[in-house]
């Protein structure tokens, strides 16, 4: 099955309601020394002071190397971790602020696709368990109504009825990603959260998971975070696109903006590297190439995180972190060389 592109964005697309709002989020994770009576002496700044927000029926893709707090961030927003600082406000309400019948009911309105759909699902349950578990939490539903409901869920994601009782070991990994799916979507969530939900299948299979993803946003207008490695793949999905390095947003802007004219040196490093149909245009293009590994998030470098390994860096960037700010309508960069950065 081939990809199916979304159309290029027009004007009107951000006066739709912003669903999620995050507004300098961290979190931090202790480093402790000793064994009885351990101490702090360090944090890891797993994600640092990270900004953005993202339009209700729309797709946010969150791209970046491994370690850069790319999971993190996902985790953060559902407060399958709880974040040190900074506001998660989910279609008007502070997220991070509520407790109880408030919080459960909250929940419900949010769900998380996970990167392994192996090990998200229980190998002990049969597939019609595995979905309707989070009715059956919600509660005030019948055995009847739950299987017509999993019959339904199992519909949408293209898988029939007839395996409802088959268990999680009999399926390839396609399959169990889709029965993730139909169970992420068994409450009707308005904000899903895909956490590398492609990154452990065949080719021809993310493209199929991808085109799943979109007619289901188009059918129920839900909002995603795609976080993935693959900038080709985030390319078709996303409205926007964020990039990440060591905790921080470096880049954001919409999604032909930023593989068109990209500001950051570490964005136009990752676009480098995404290959292009055309040999001609392929031959006659720049590959930058990053040297060095990135830094560890426990002893960030000064200035901007990215200095060590950018082949722009000058005396100020490892001197003064850049500001991350507006560099024209929906585009942001945090770089002291980004056009429009004072």
């Amino acid at each position: 099955m081939l990809l199916q592109a979304k159309p290029a964005l027009v004007k009107a697309m951000p006066e739709r309601p912003v669903m999620v709002e995050v507004r300098r989020l961290k979190k931090y994770f202790p480093i402790r020394r000793g064994i009885v009576f351990a101490r702090k002496i360090g944090d890891i700044k797993a994600v640092d002071d990270v900004t953005f927000e993202i339009h209700k029926g729309e797709t946010l893709g969150l791209v970046g190397e491994s370690g850069s707090g790319k999971t993190t961030v996902g985790r953060a927003l559902l407060r399958l971790l709880e974040s040190d600082a900074g506001e998660i406000i989910l279609d008007g309400e502070d997220f991070r602020r509520l407790k109880g019948k408030q919080l459960r009911r909250a929940r419900r309105r949010t769900q998380m696709i996970f990167q392994d759909p192996y090990a998200s699902l229980n190998p002990r349950i049969p597939v019609h368990g595995i979905i309707s578990e989070p009715l059956e939490v919600a509660g005030g539903h019948s055995r009847k109504e739950l299987r017509a409901r999993v019959d339904e869920l199992l519909d949408m994601v293209g898988l029939d009825s007839s395996i409802r009782n088959r268990y999680p070991h009999e399926f390839s990994g396609g399959q169990r990603q889709r029965v993730g799916i139909a169970r992420a979507l068994a409450l009707n969530p308005e904000f899903i959260v895909c956490d590398e939900a492609i990154a452990s299948l065949d080719v021809s299979i993310q493209a199929q998971i991808v085109n799943l993803l979109e007619d289901l946003q188009h059918r129920f207008n839900i909002t995603y975070l795609f976080i993935a490695h693959d900038l080709s793949m985030v390319r078709h999905i996303s409205d926007h696109i964020a990039v990440m390095y060591l905790g921080k947003i470096m880049e954001l802007a919409g999604r032909d903006e930023i593989f068109d004219d990209p500001q950051h040196p570490y964005t136009q490093a990752l676009i480098s590297a995404v290959p292009v149909p055309d040999p001609e245009v392929e031959e006659s293009r720049e590959r930058i190439v990053l040297e060095g590994d990135i830094p560890s998030p426990a002893n960030p470098p000064p200035g901007c995180v990215f200095s060590t390994r950018c082949r722009m860096a000058m005396e100020i960037c490892s001197q003064k972190a850049p500001d991350y700010r507006k560099i024209e309508i929906g585009h942001y960069a945090a770089c002291h060389h980004a056009a429009g950065a004072a």
